[in-house]
């Protein structure tokens, strides 16, 4: 199995373009034999908080038409794709949300960040549950930015049959996460790691990307690097993932 991690810079708000860009790369990730490919945190708006808040149109219910290119190109490559945005409750406030679509266009999961950061509190109500979702016959696990920085988040994902472990965040040029957190979540648990970043401006400073793929044992197998749209694409043998991944591995940048 391959599995890849989409970057490029969201448009704040504008979720059309947004779609198309998240549409471009996951035709691009199927071209290269990925069955996964994943984006970052608020990907669908971008990380305006104050952007948000104001704009209760910008959130998502989980069969949103807006949606619907991006359910096209899962359904057309037969692949899935995890989306992070702002999505509907029946409260009055939103979630931030991964909305997991699968290979025939349907939702697939939905996973709610549990832990959130700072002044998310103030926009979001936190999710209860940990994200699951089973794809080709292994089970992934979900976290967002930073539920990352829990060590029982990876814990309990390997103690539940988990045998990847995909991170949709929004990581600053400044954080430490890329050094002190994903690699060390993938060798303490022996989990493949898969890592997708914002690239550009944001809520919490500018984000160079870095999208990225760790093996089992901390291992760097593919990174996006500092290009968007880009994307990290690394091969990870579905029956082989607990005694380590086939290193095949590779970064791509869908315009050159």
């Amino acid at each position: 199995m391959k599995i890849a991690a989409g970057q490029f810079t969201s448009v704040p708000g504008d979720i059309g373009a947004n779609v198309d860009s998240m549409r471009g790369l996951v035709r691009a990730a199927a071209g290269q034999g990925a069955a996964l490919v994943a984006f970052c945190e608020l990907a669908v708006t971008g990380y305006d908080l104050d952007l948000i808040a104001g704009r209760p149109e910008l959130w998502l219910s989980e069969d949103d038409r807006r949606l619907e290119p991006l359910r096209e190109a899962c359904r057309a490559t037969s692949t899935a794709a995890l989306v992070g945005c702002a999505a509907r409750t029946s409260g009055p406030r939103p979630t931030i949300a991964a909305l997991v679509i699968g290979p025939d266009g349907e939702l697939l999961a939905r996973y709610d960040k549990t832990h959130l950061y700072g002044e998310e509190n103030d926009v979001f109500t936190a999710g209860t549950r940990d994200g699951r979702f089973t794809l080709d016959g292994v089970r992934f696990a979900v976290a967002v930015c930073y539920d990352n920085r829990f060590p029982d988040v990876a814990e309990r994902a390997k103690a539940d049959g988990c045998r990847v472990y995909v991170a949709s965040s929004v990581l600053d040029e400044h954080n430490d996460s890329f050094e002190r957190v994903y690699p060390v979540r993938a060798r303490d648990n022996a989990l493949p790691v898969l890592l997708a970043n914002a690239m550009g401006p944001s809520g919490v400073g500018d984000c160079l990307g870095g999208s990225a793929v760790w093996g089992p044992d901390g291992v760097l197998l593919a990174t996006a690097g500092t290009e968007a749209p880009a994307l990290a694409v690394a091969r990870i043998p579905a029956g082989r993932l607990a005694a380590g991944p086939d290193r095949a591995a590779s970064a791509h940048s869908p315009g050159g």
